[in-house]
């Protein structure tokens, strides 16, 4: 499989998007995901991310996209959530990617007041809606499992059943490997996302909070879960996903060390050659 970059980890560290863009190529990655609101970039910033990737010769793979308000108890959010999503959809088509990372978020007041299952009922029509406009753009959307008490989507089996539902071939899982150990999902559960699964995101964690650190910063065994990756036959990319280094400053000794640690991992996987 290819290796990628979210670009987050240059954002937060104070880089601007060409430095970044150009960084991430200058290490060894094969692609990136961008993490940016079509609703926020300048039209300067949107022209020079296509312009600069282009340039480089990097592959925009994935477009990030938090859209909590997908389950918003108020219709009017949703629908603007709705129209928002399809809005990142879009960027994805402009820039080429594969697919939209979607995150639902948590369910609201403890799961009192509104019902778990209307809350998840209103995730499921809206994401098959989505779903239906990305097919039409011949795009996929990739659910990422949040390993919090109250999110919607938090470990394997809540996720297969969501895609059930939803029942629609453009929705599809994205397996983040530290969210499944903050979760405590063993690695042979993969195996219910065989042919549900589309992108890959890897990082690592203390098994205790988030982290998205580099590999070998904290305590994840990356191998199984990579193994049973593997068998699944994705065709997508791993991505790795840091966020908040320590030292801003050494930005791109962090990055590195994150993709020398994850290529070496995926040659042991039998994943990049």
């Amino acid at each position: 499989m290819k290796l990628g970059l979210i670009n987050s980890a240059w954002a937060q560290a104070g880089r601007d998007t060409a430095f970044g863009i150009h960084a991430t190529k200058e290490i060894g990655f094969d692609t990136i995901d961008i993490f940016a609101d079509p609703l926020d970039l300048d039209p300067r910033e949107r022209r020079q991310i296509r312009h600069e990737c282009q340039r480089v010769g990097l592959p925009i793979i994935s477009i990030a996209c938090v859209a909590v308000g997908l389950i918003d108890f108020n219709p009017s959010v949703q629908r603007f959530h709705l129209e928002r999503c399809r809005r990142y959809l879009d960027l994805a088509y402009e820039y080429e990617a594969k697919n939209v990372l979607l995150v639902l978020g948590e369910y609201i007041w403890e799961r009192q007041v509104i019902s778990a299952s209307e809350q998840w009922q209103t995730a499921v029509r809206n994401v098959r809606e989505l779903g239906k406009y990305a097919a039409d753009l011949d795009l996929l959307i990739a659910l990422e499992l949040e390993p919090f008490r109250l999110s919607l989507i938090r470990n394997v089996e809540t996720m297969a059943r969501f895609l059930r539902e939803v029942n629609h071939p453009a929705v599809r899982a994205n397996i983040d490997i530290s969210h499944l150990q903050l979760s405590g999902v063993p690695p042979e559960e993969l195996r219910q996302l065989r042919g549900l699964a589309t992108h890959v995101h890897l990082s690592d964690c203390d098994g205790k909070v988030h982290g998205d650190l580099p590999p070998g910063r904290g305590v994840v065994d990356f191998l199984p879960y990579l193994r049973e990756i593997k068998e699944l036959a994705i065709d997508g990319v791993i991505s790795i996903e840091l966020e908040y280094s320590p030292q801003p400053e050494r930005i791109v000794e962090w990055v590195r060390e994150a993709y020398e640690a994850t290529a070496q991992l995926l040659r042991q996987a039998g994943l990049r050659d």
